[in-house]
């Protein structure tokens, strides 16, 4: 079931929220404004409901953020080292938004616009839709995108992901929101974490990548099987361990006090392991960079092809 209801103005606009609740009674809601997710209620062990993704009061809230809470990420996610790339010899110049690299899509990238949101014909979603301007933020071509939420009884969010393009151009998009599977508010140094990756990209002190492939084995960033994560800060991208085409399991998230465990599998490359502000973040995405490193998976978009990607988060209590 979909309900929306006002959530505020930004300038002139009224912005909408979209409630999604399935039969479990699980819910999620998302607005209009960079596509956020305010809010995901699941139940713990003993079917007691709480939030568990970190969210702000109001629309104003959100307008002033700088976290990315719960927002679309794009048209780039991660950096791209100072802003620059180059596409059949033409250098583009973005925004620097992070000292002088380009992050999440720059000043105003996708997690500010202003996203056209309905109710989904045939299933339990919503899409959100918004043309990005040929030149946004520096990006080459027109792009066309389409994201769309969907909650099914299986306390599946399934996120899917579409765009096209009007000239050659880069896309990596995303999903930010912070989890708490206690709740916001609560602990987040007690939940366990695996990721199925057996390498991640080596980074350097304003973390771009090196181009060094290195092995999790030894390391702190060794998730290979489920272990705590304390109260290390963690913002690093992890290869998964992919086996073919189609959805592949990307992270498993328990928290042992309220039962609460999330499953992550999704179509991209990667995954940025992210940890701050009481919540831990797992984007799925392509590697940092990858448009000036052609060692990595492309995130080229040519006019004529469609770019997709889905990610699934699956919430259930052990």
């Amino acid at each position: 079931m979909v309900t929306q209801q006002s959530y505020g103005r930004a300038g002139d606009r009224r912005i909408q929220q979209f409630t999604l609740r399935n039969a479990k009674g699980s819910e999620v809601r998302a607005i209009e404004y960079g596509g956020i997710i305010t809010a995901i209620r699941t139940p713990d062990r003993n079917g007691a409901f709480e939030n568990i993704v970190l969210g702000l009061d109001s629309i104003d809230a959100y307008l002033a953020d700088r976290r990315y809470y719960g927002a679309i990420v794009g048209r780039y996610a991660n950096r791209i080292a100072d802003g620059r790339f180059t596409i059949d010899g033409q250098t583009y110049q973005l925004s620097t938004n992070d000292g002088r690299h380009h992050l999440h899509g720059g000043v105003a990238g996708f997690h500010r616009a202003l996203w056209d949101g309905a109710p989904m014909a045939d299933r339990n979603g919503v899409r959100f839709a918004r043309i990005s301007p040929d030149g946004e933020e520096g990006y080459p071509g027109a792009l066309d995108v389409r994201v769309s939420y969907e909650l099914t009884d299986a306390n599946e969010l399934v996120v899917d992901y579409e765009a096209t393009t009007t000239r050659p151009t880069h896309v990596n998009l995303t999903q930010h929101s912070y989890f708490n599977l206690a709740g916001d508010g609560n602990h987040l140094a007690t939940h366990q974490v695996s990721i199925a990756a057996d390498r991640y990209t080596r980074v350097d002190d304003m973390l771009l990548p090196t181009g060094v492939i290195a092995s999790v084995a030894g390391t702190p960033l060794d998730f290979r099987r489920l272990r705590t994560i304390g109260d290390v800060a963690y913002d690093h991208n992890f290869i998964l361990n992919r086996t073919g085409g189609g959805l592949q399991p990307a992270a498993r998230v328990v928290e042992p006090a309220s039962g609460r465990t999330l499953e992550v599998s999704t179509t991209e490359p990667g995954l940025q392991f992210y940890t701050g502000r009481g919540g831990l973040c797992l984007e799925t995405q392509h590697f940092a960079d990858s448009p000036n490193r052609p060692d990595f998976p492309s995130t080229l978009l040519r006019p004529g092809e469609t770019y997709r990607s889905s990610t699934t988060f699956k919430f259930a209590v052990d």
